[in-house]
């Protein structure tokens, strides 16, 4: 890793120190895409010049810009499915700067040959190494549980994921735990994205614009994590007219209003749009009624969550988004446990289009807090805290197909833990902490290759740690339908998290800043610093081999070379005499620090096939991995390192106008590892000390653990289904009505063991929904 460190870090110098800045005798086209009827950017769509070499994608904002362009006149054209083409003549003198706002009405008919769409031109103009962007349309492919297309659901099918299960469920990416994943809202940090059911996350999909996954292998722009990236930007308001969406299933009820405060015009002038959602789960009251043969106590999930968003659209497309959330969620197993967590934040986002420079200006300030606390029945009650800001100012200039993109971020935040183990010692801990990055990277296009170097520089305030992480993608288009692509880098990260990777059930999930009061060695080499550290290779391609069919093959290593873990061994205070090496009483660091370093490695393969021409659907995923762990005495297995996972998704619309829509998805995952109970025995709690008698003592029922996670549970499967049927009502209305049925065939799928009973306990068993949804 050593030597990638420094073949990366001079590919970066060698590649920035060779930029030149923009001729004066070349122009510059750009400027943003809408949707005529409603306002909206329209992303990831191709505008070129017509019987000419020179174009672009628009990006998440509609934003597109041609440089290095000589002086002449041309056509600029707009081409994307589902709109009508955009014609319009333009003359460029020498050293001019157009900025152009372009305006596309929605195509009467589609257009069902058209092979050339969006996503593939960008498949070649773009490295997209581990990464799937995702759109609402993409969401609402698969079956809607509970009858509202969700995020967390269609998350569980990419390949790389795995879930672990519909009660209190995670998500756990290439290897990578919780937090170690990195979710940012519209540049905010969102700290937990998933509501305890595990089936539905806190993102209404409706205001969803675009979600970048990031499954490892991401470049310099992001940081923070040593797993993955999550990052969601949400839509603007409707800026033409009143708009909405009211719903209510058998899970859940949403409501969602977007309009304009100052309208924009045909013209394209300046407008102030809103955008208001609230979603909220009654299952726990409603499953009384309909699901109670699961649990005649009903199901004890709630949840409630609210987003609202106001936009500022300057009349040459600069922008500023002011943005808010609550989001809520509580558990109440009666007489057991009760587990809530409160999220909530603020913050404001913009696009600058500076003058007369081929520079796009972003940047956010946010603040974001997460407060979660857990009451067991003969346990001291646990809480965390994780509360702060982040704020980015980064700058992207264009010279002509290629770019360079820099920044510069800042975070700070705080925690609070309150945690008592199992031998009855308190963890407390409130530290403050703040990072500051800086980042570079440039992409570069020669002829079939794109060159992505990257280099991001954190610095951890706390910890007083430096860290250089040099980054690198690249991809060679072998022809238009085969493509070879590849990324590296390093990563680091100070958060840990409030419970441990050896835990296979637990709703708590808690924040901590990273400790400095770890062991001093590990493995008989000292340790050097206090970062949790990993360095990710991903190597891969893509394959066209027939019209709308599309292959992607990666394979991928994770190495984490240093981890931070609660220490679920420690059975004395971190206090003389323990820590006296000349004392009689000294206990080595495993069996006395709050947290330990760990190593691991996650490696594998991740397959997808896709078909997608306008009524017919299909995707199909498979993933081999293998996940690993060791401490300084012992090497194991995760509870989420999942062998073979494979996901099977279809869905086919019909009837006139394509108003019926059928969607299926199957899931099969090989057994997750668990610890088998090696014998019982009777465990003495000698609660008078050296004067309890231990012959008429009466003990409690102890457990003799097996080797840990060395045995795996039976395989994981369920078929879901969903039938949804589209009406129209007026000019702008749409009454969706949808039927799903979750689990199909009621298969057993085991969720925990008693260990003193035996007793199995099993994940949700075929559960039909049904839901109604208008629009206006």
């Amino acid at each position: 890793m050593q030597s990638l460190r420094s073949l990366l870090i001079a590919t970066v110098l060698f590649l920035v120190a060779g930029i030149s800045t923009l001729s004066a005798q070349e122009g510059v086209i750009r400027g943003f895409v809408y949707e005529k009827e409603t306002g909206e950017p329209v992303i990831f769509t191709n505008v070129y010049l017509y019987r000419s070499s020179y174009g672009a994608a628009t990006d998440v904002n509609g934003y597109f810009t041609i440089s290095k362009i000589p002086a002449g006149n041309y056509t600029l054209m707009v081409t994307s499915m589902g709109y009508d083409t955009v014609r319009e003549p333009i003359t460029l003198s020498k050293g001019q700067v157009i900025t152009k706002k372009l305006f596309v009405s929605k195509a009467a008919f589609n257009l069902d040959e058209v092979q050339i769409t969006a996503e593939q031109a960008e498949a070649r103009t773009d490295t997209r190494t581990s990464v799937i962007k995702i759109t609402p349309k993409q969401i609402s492919r698969i079956p809607t549980i509970g009858g509202q297309p969700d995020l967390a659901q269609y998350l569980q099918v990419l390949p790389g994921v795995v879930f672990t299960g519909d009660q209190g469920g995670q998500l756990y990416i290439r290897g990578g735990s919780p937090i170690q994943n990195k979710v940012l809202l519209d540049g905010m940090v969102i700290y937990n994205p998933f509501h305890s059911i595990g089936l539905f996350s806190v993102f209404d999909t409706d205001i969803l614009r675009n979600a970048d996954i990031f499954t490892g292998g991401y470049n310099a722009e992001y940081g923070g994590r040593i797993s993955s990236i999550m990052d969601l930007t949400t839509r603007d308001g409707n800026k033409k007219r009143i708009a909405g969406k009211v719903g209510a299933s058998t899970f859940g009820g949403k409501l969602m209003l977007e309009g304009p405060i100052v309208k924009q015009t045909d013209d394209g002038n300046g407008s102030l749009s809103f955008l208001l959602t609230a979603k909220n789960s009654y299952l726990k009251q409603s499953s009384e009624i309909f699901y109670n043969y699961i649990d005649t106590a009903g199901l004890p999930f709630n949840y409630t969550d609210v987003y609202g968003k106001i936009s500022i659209n300057a009349a040459n497309g600069s922008k500023v988004n002011v943005y808010g959330f609550s989001f809520n969620d509580k558990v109440d197993y009666t007489n057991l446990a009760t587990y809530e967590w409160h999220s909530k934040g603020a913050g404001a986002n913009f696009v600058v289009i500076p003058g007369n420079n081929p520079v796009l200006m972003e940047g956010n300030v946010a603040f974001s807090s997460y407060d979660i606390g857990m009451r067991e029945q003969a346990q001291p009650p646990r809480s965390s805290t994780i509360n702060g800001f982040n704020l980015g100012l980064g700058f992207t200039y264009f010279l002509g197909k290629n770019e360079i993109k820099y920044g510069l971020e800042m975070l700070g935040f705080k925690t609070v833990f309150d945690f008592t183990n199992t031998v009855g010692l308190k963890y407390n801990q409130t530290e403050n902490t703040t990072e500051i990055a800086a980042f570079v990277k440039y992409k570069l296009t020669k002829g079939k290759l794109l060159f992505e170097p990257g280099m991001r520089v954190q610095y951890y305030a706390s910890l007083s740690n430096f860290s250089p992480e040099p980054r690198l993608a690249a991809k060679y288009n072998f022809t238009d339908h085969f493509r070879f692509k590849m990324a590296a880098g390093l990563y680091s990260q100070n958060l840990i998290s409030a419970n441990s990777d050896r835990d296979v059930v637990n709703l708590f999930y808690g924040f901590l800043s990273g400790q400095d009061n770890l062991q001093q060695t590990f493995k008989g080499k000292d340790v050097n610093h206090k970062l949790q550290k990993s360095q990710h290779v991903v190597v891969g391609f893509e394959f066209d081999p027939f019209p709308f069919t599309s292959i992607n093959l990666e394979g991928y290593y994770k190495n984490f070379s240093q981890l931070t873990n609660m220490n679920r061994n420690k059975i004395f205070n971190d206090t003389d005499p323990y820590t006296d090496k000349t004392n009689p009483n000294y206990v080595v660091d495993y069996y006395r620090k709050d947290f330990i370093i760990e190593q691991g490695n996650a490696n594998g393969v991740d397959m997808s096939i896709k078909y997608d021409r306008k009524k017919i659907y299909l995707w199909a995923v498979y993933s081999l991995a293998y996940v690993n762990r060791s401490d300084e005495f012992e090497d194991y297995v995760p509870h989420y390192d999942r062998r073979h996972n494979v996901n099977l998704v279809s869905s086919y619309r019909f009837g006139s106008e394509l108003s019926w829509e059928f969607n299926a998805r199957w899931n099969f995952g090989s057994g997750f590892p668990f610890t088998q109970n090696q014998g019982m025995y009777e465990k003495l709690p000698f609660n008078n000390g050296v004067y309890t008698d231990y012959t008429t003592e009466n003990g409690q029922l102890g457990i003799v653990y097996g080797k840990y996670n060395a045995e795996r549970l039976p395989f994981y499967h369920r078929l879901d289904l969903s039938m949804m049927k589209r009406f129209r009502l007026g000019e702008n209305g749409i009454l969706e009505a949808n039927l799903s049925v979750t689990n199909v065939y009621d298969r057993d799928n085991i969720f925990y063991i008693n260990r003193l009973t035996s007793q199995k306990v099993y994940q949700l068993p075929v559960m039909p929904s049904f839901g109604l949804t208008m629009s206006f």
